[in-house]
């Protein structure tokens, strides 16, 4: 699962880093749950929860059904 999820955010990357942020995976949990690392400009910006769960988390659920949900840490 982890490498799927990897592959996932590999598509939304680009996005982030256009507008001088990235993410790093940081841990998959065994219970669905996604661990990530919000970078760059996307680490202070006001609207990271939304990145994050508009963009990033719907993104992942999308490919990869088995998560449940993505949180920052």
């Amino acid at each position: 699962m982890k490498e799927r999820v990897e592959q996932a955010l590999n598509k939304v990357r680009p996005a982030l880093q256009a507008d001088g942020g990235d993410v790093e995976l940081v841990e998959v949990g065994a219970n669905g749950v996604v661990k990530v690392r919000l970078k760059g400009a996307c680490g202070g910006c006001p609207m990271s929860q939304l990145t994050l769960k508009m963009g990033i988390e719907r993104h992942l659920k999308k490919e990869v059904p088995e998560v449940v949900s993505v949180e920052a840490v």
